[in-house]
């Protein structure tokens, strides 16, 4: 039974690309904080999660995600780089408008919880939630929202490593120093 034990439909045994497609990233990429997990789904940006440095790095499995991952690192050199990257944002009405919101927050600036809640008719903790409901950081910028007396949150975090890659990217994009 030679063939059945090298066999990819062998439920024991997976090929690296059928393993990619259970775990659902497109690319691992080591960035300067963190690696980022990027998901894509044809030639759209679904999702960009920060995952432990550290993780296991998986090169990018077709054009699209290569794409991707060029222009993070383009950012990584140069935080003036404007991305150009169709992707998905689905969420609430409340989610969308807030993500809009902070689309428009111009590199190297930062607005409060509260200045995004009142341009928007929301709350500062709505808005926070939303923020944390954010499944394409960078191209939808959550960390150019701050508290009103200091940093605040980041990826429902008040402390520890979420706070250190918010502060890394605003330093980065000289919002803070």
């Amino acid at each position: 039974m030679r063939g059945a034990a090298t066999s990819p439909r062998h439920p024991s045994l997976r090929t690296s690309r059928e393993h990619v497609a259970l775990e659902g990233y497109s690319a691992k990429l080591q960035g300067p904080f963190a690696v980022l997990g990027i998901r894509t789904r044809g030639k759209t940006l679904t999702d960009i999660e920060y995952l432990p440095l550290g993780a296991a790095l998986l090169d990018p499995i077709d054009a699209f995600s290569r794409e991707v991952c060029r222009q993070l690192q383009a950012y990584f050199v140069d935080a003036a780089f404007e991305f150009e990257l169709p992707f998905h944002w689905q969420g609430s009405d409340h989610q969308l408008r807030v993500w809009e919101a902070i689309r428009a927050i111009p590199r190297g600036e930062t607005l409060s919880y509260l200045a995004v809640a009142r341009q928007i008719g929301s709350a500062a903790r709505a808005v926070g939630a939303a923020c944390g409901a954010n499944r394409i950081p960078l191209l939808i910028p959550c960390h150019r929202v701050v508290g009103s007396n200091g940093i605040g949150g980041f990826m429902h975090s008040r402390g520890g490593r979420p706070l250190d890659i918010k502060r890394w990217l605003l330093q980065h994009e000289g919002a803070i120093h």
